[in-house]
């Protein structure tokens, strides 16, 4: 095995053994799906409190590119959520930490905190849901939430 191959294995254990120690309150799970797959993790995030993402638990898959940490896994929804900055039908996700604002210093933890945050703080203005990010665009908060609130308790995450 190439050191290069070896990089993102030393890497992953390390951020395993960091999450153990010291756990992630945005998420109820992270680690590999198997031993034998390193690269390849699932997480479960929870639901902010005292938001109408509160009580949910959504399932991500997280693929780990071989060049990790140089560039940003790749993280979906696995569970339908409703949010104006992921495609409610793919998963996928509309934050420039996965894409351009990546640097190595940020870890799996730490990505899905920002990608946690996001709940809270929505980019209306750059849409993967058009409609949810339509009600909001247009002040309907008390419309939007509702949406939230429904598919949050419709689409919980609620086992392996």
């Amino acid at each position: 095995m190439s050191s290069r191959a070896q990089s993102p294995t030393k890497r992953l254990l390390t951020e395993l053994q960091t999450y153990q120690s010291e756990p992630n309150d945005a998420l109820a799970e992270l680690g590999p799906v198997s031993d034998s797959e390193l690269t390849h993790w699932t997480a479960v995030m929870k639901g902010v409190p005292g938001t109408a993402y509160e009580g949910g638990r959504w399932k991500l898959d997280i693929r780990i590119p071989p060049t990790y940490p140089n560039a940003p896994p790749e993280i979906k929804f696995i569970t339908r959520i409703c949010h104006p900055n992921v495609n409610f039908q793919t998963g996928d996700i509309c934050l420039d930490l996965l894409k351009t604002a990546w640097t190595p210093i940020y870890t799996l933890s730490t990505t899905l905190t920002s990608i946690h945050q996001l709940l809270t703080s929505a980019e209306p203005d750059s849409p993967f849901n058009v409609d949810i990010a339509k009600l909001f665009q247009q002040g309907d908060y008390v419309g939007a939430e509702a949406l939230i609130r429904f598919y949050t308790e419709t689409e919980r995450w609620e086992g392996r």
